[in-house]
């Protein structure tokens, strides 16, 4: 009785150990307005419903804090993913309160806007240590080879945090994936249109495969 109860526990071991979900908790980075938080919203909406994680603008550094979604399972590539999305500020070398300005804010407004986005991009590379791997998000319209992009893979290289490029914003006419492709080799990329959902399916396979 003895062998077969442990021979029964083992078994049951080795069948949880199969089919337990992963999880990860992956961050979203990438410059301001390369479509960050459009990204998270829609992954968290397409596998959980939910319609109302992060606030998306046309003006710089809208997310100037962290924010985290949990227990978002993600179902591809003949395997499933339970992640933790963490939504991150936009990452910026110097941020210019004028930059706030140039959008008809008042400078009192610029300047406490500027001083939380800094207070942002402090607290999303802290976000680093407690992350298993990141979201890369690149505008495919601009030039991927910038101080700020590669900075910021450098220190994702540092930590060997898995990383997966995400060349968004497809669905511009002027846009060039190849171009970030060309810049960082090293890394897998999917090219996608958040907006629109442009092979959206194409990056959840890649997540399952990079972070699974």
């Amino acid at each position: 009785m003895g062998f077969i109860s442990s021979f029964k526990n083992s078994l049951g071991a080795w069948i949880k150990s199969i089919f337990k979900k992963k999880r990860a908790k992956i961050g979203i980075y990438g410059p301001p307005n390369a479509g960050k938080t459009t990204l998270a919203k829609r992954i968290v909406h397409d596998w959980s419903g939910d319609d109302d994680f992060g606030n998306v603008s046309h003006i710089p550094h809208e997310t100037r804090r962290a924010m985290r979604k949990e227990g978002v399972v993600i179902n591809a590539n003949g395997s499933s993913i339970e992640l933790d999305i963490v939504d991150t500020p936009g990452m910026a070398t110097k941020i210019d309160f004028k930059e706030f300005m140039a959008f008809g804010l008042s400078e009192a407004e610029s300047k406490k806007r500027a001083k939380e986005a800094t207070e942002g991009v402090i607290e999303a590379i802290k976000w680093l240590d407690d992350l298993d791997g990141v979201l890369l998000v690149m505008d495919s319209t601009e030039d991927p080879y910038t101080q700020v992009n590669v900075t910021v893979i450098g220190n994702m290289e540092a930590r060997k945090l898995p990383l997966l490029i995400v060349a968004n914003k497809m669905d511009l006419p002027n846009a060039s994936p190849d171009r970030i492709k060309a810049a960082f080799p090293q890394h897998a990329m999917v090219q996608i249109s958040a907006l629109e959902g442009s092979n959206i399916d194409d990056l959840y396979k890649a997540i399952a495969i990079n972070f699974g």
